[in-house]
């Protein structure tokens, strides 16, 4: 335990403070049970260690669930003897390596009411289907992958509040010209579409690529088979499949086409790709009023982000990567789904064509609540919108 509270006291002091992801503002810490799923490499970590200190409880003890510590010992007796020492803060990382994670963190929920418990783990974890059900305990929290409003931040001390849709549809000429005074978003855009999902890009752009991959390879190798039981044949299927659809986005399914290209029948096919997009390596869109099942196959399919498309694709088409944006800054906090005519249908209330600077507005001519998002252009007019606006939504 000692050992424990000393590795926990230096990773803690360790966490950089200077930048911390929108989550951090969102939670709701007057909950005992927090749970924080996301993608590898989003700063789930970072998040957790930072919390360690913002807090101020005390005492607080960070633990990673795959510490050599819990060979022998359980979770619930770590907490029974940390509760018992005063212990106010439970970080627990990754929870999804180890065994009856679900049912231990229930007993801890229920037995020690003075420990608040806040827990991460991969997205592809469901923490309602566990072996004990959370749902009535936990406060459950996604931490998606960095927006251009975070990159900006992050990388160049550019800051800005985040901004609603309501308010880029509403005012986005206006906020614009505003922004347009303390930044030129073209001279970063391009750069983030590249580099500026993850947090860990230093410089250096080929190894930027090969840890990026790398997460890829611990997602399907390490997370699937431990919350899902994939066995190893299976998990080179569902890389052939991701190199295909990353290859060929946006994607129409063909399922029997598919199906014969990748080696997996219809059903287990139908829920590899609802996997990948559980573990936000794909976003899966359905058209409109279709009911949304791991059993039914998605009208068309995108990467999770650009950055993805680069690393995967190597040299993703720009109308893809214009749409793949999109989707992934809107996808967070807002229903989207295929309309008849657009692009995008987002919460059922606007409708979104996405393209280049010479667009034309002929797909949403005469639909109502209806616009154009245009790329390469800094500022919009009456119901054309820049694309790069919808990366400060969060």
């Amino acid at each position: 335990m000692e050992l424990l509270l000393e590795k926990s006291r230096k990773k803690i002091r360790s966490a950089p403070l200077d930048f911390k992801r929108y989550l951090y503002n969102r939670i709701n810490y007057n909950h005992r049970l927090i749970s924080i799923r996301g993608a590898r490499g989003a700063g789930k970590t970072t998040l957790l260690l930072q919390l360690g200190t913002s807090l101020e409880k005390e005492p607080v003890l960070y633990v990673a669930l795959d510490d050599l510590f819990f060979t022998e010992n359980s979770l619930y007796s770590l907490a029974e003897q940390f509760s018992k020492t005063g212990g106010k803060l439970l970080l627990l990382d990754e929870v999804h390596k180890y065994p009856n994670w679900s049912r231990e963190i229930k007993l801890i929920y229920d037995d020690f009411s003075d420990l608040q418990v806040i827990f991460t783990s991969s997205s592809v974890l469901d923490i309602y289907q566990g072996e004990s059900d959370l749902s009535r305990r936990a406060s459950s929290y996604v931490l998606q992958e960095m927006s251009f409003r975070e990159y900006l931040e992050f990388h160049y001390k550019i800051t800005f509040p985040p901004i609603s849709l309501e308010e880029i549809v509403k005012s986005h000429q206006d906020l614009g010209l505003q922004m347009l005074d303390s930044f030129k978003p073209y001279k970063y855009f391009s750069h983030y579409l590249k580099f500026g999902n993850y947090p860990y890009f230093e410089g250096d752009e080929d190894d930027y690529y090969q840890k990026l991959l790398s997460t890829v390879n611990l997602v399907l190798d390490i997370d699937l088979p431990a919350v899902q039981h994939i066995d190893y044949e299976n998990i080179a299927k569902f890389k052939r499949l991701l190199y295909i659809l990353a290859t060929n986005v946006p994607y129409t399914p063909n399922i029997s086409k598919l199906s014969q290209q990748v080696g997996l029948n219809r059903n287990a096919l139908v829920r590899a790709i609802h996997l990948l997009g559980k573990a936000e390596l794909l976003h899966t869109l359905y058209k409109q009023s279709r009911s949304i099942s791991s059993l039914n196959k998605p009208d068309k399919i995108w990467l999770q982000n650009t950055n993805l498309n680069y690393a995967i694709a190597k040299s993703p088409e720009a109308g893809n990567l214009r749409e793949t944006f999109f989707i992934s800054q809107l996808s967070l906090d807002h229903q989207v789904t295929l309309p008849l005519k657009g692009d995008f249908r987002v919460d059922e209330r606007y409708l979104f064509e996405v393209g280049g600077k010479s667009k034309t507005n002929q797909q949403i001519q005469g639909q109502t609540g209806a616009f154009l998002v245009k790329d390469d252009i800094e500022t919009g007019v009456l119901n054309i919108i820049p694309l790069w606006l919808f990366g400060f939504l969060y």
